[in-house]
């Protein structure tokens, strides 16, 4: 939204009124003068924001074509991602520190274990309801909803599915299966509201957790998603397989979060030996 806005702000300013002006070229000059403010990863988004403006105005025959179809954005190779990533066991860690005894701890172990073993983005996570939890055969599943309008679904690890199920039973919400899965609190009591926790909710949770395991790494929401990918991989894991898991359409993108080399890295920058 705001990049679009922006766009058609630029467009009144430079005396283009009608939708029906817009030229390539047009759009081409305001993706160069952004590149001037913005970095390129956040100039290519613009630019699919606006692309994906022009393709909903032509499929409801408002404008003829889509001025932005043939615009090409900054050239932006990324071979390694920026996620800050755990170890196994600084993972282990954080689970393990969760206080179990309280709903909240049983709740937050749940969270944390369902991105980990299902490789699940935070938005699909929070966007879970209890039926998204179900049994196929003799394990149980995830249903995740994942951008794009993914469909997807993932066997639960036995850790997870146990955590899951401990969860459920002590917060009773295991029949009301069109409810939010993982559930807001009402302030400090610690008692479950009827609403979903927020990508903010889980993301001030993680940090809190990740404090009181005694780690400082500047950790987000998918940090949990690389881990269990490059824990996954660093297991004996295929790259393949580990792309259907997390459904990512091409293993280039899986590659991004698989953070191995990382300490092959560490230990050869140590042979600079300067005396």
């Amino acid at each position: 939204m705001r990049a679009c806005g922006r766009f058609l702000d630029w467009c009144d300013a430079v005396g283009i009124p009608h939708l029906d002006d817009i030229e390539p070229v047009h759009v081409s000059a305001h993706i160069e003068l952004l590149g001037n403010e913005l970095s390129a990863p956040t100039v290519k988004q613009h630019l699919a924001a606006v692309r994906m403006l022009f393709d909903w105005l032509v499929v409801g025959q408002i404008v003829p074509f889509n001025p932005a179809a043939a615009v090409r954005g900054p050239k932006h190779v990324v071979k390694v991602g920026k996620t800050p990533v755990l170890t196994g066991k600084e993972a282990a860690d954080i689970l393990e520190s969760i206080d179990t005894t309280t709903l909240v701890g049983l709740r937050d172990r749940a969270l944390i274990s369902c991105m980990v073993y299902s490789f699940a983005r935070v938005s699909a996570v929070v966007g879970m309801q209890v039926k998204d939890y179900f049994p196929k055969g003799k394990r149980y599943w995830f249903r995740l909803h994942e951008k794009g309008g993914k469909y997807h679904e993932v066997p639960c690890h036995h850790l997870a599915e146990e955590w899951m199920d401990r969860y459920l039973f002590t917060a009773a919400i295991r029949d009301d299966g069109g409810t939010p899965l993982f559930r807001s609190t009402r302030g400090r009591s610690g008692q479950l509201t009827d609403r979903g926790m927020s990508r903010q909710d889980v993301f001030s949770m993680i940090r809190r957790r990740a404090r009181k395991a005694g780690i400082d790494a500047a950790l987000c929401c998918h940090t949990f998603r690389a881990t269990g990918i490059t824990v996954f991989l660093d297991n004996g894991g295929e790259l393949e397989t580990a792309a259907t898991i997390a459904a990512h359409e091409s293993t280039r993108t899986t590659q991004l979060y698989d953070r191995r080399e990382d300490d092959v890295k560490l230990e050869e920058v140590e042979r600079i030996r300067l005396s």
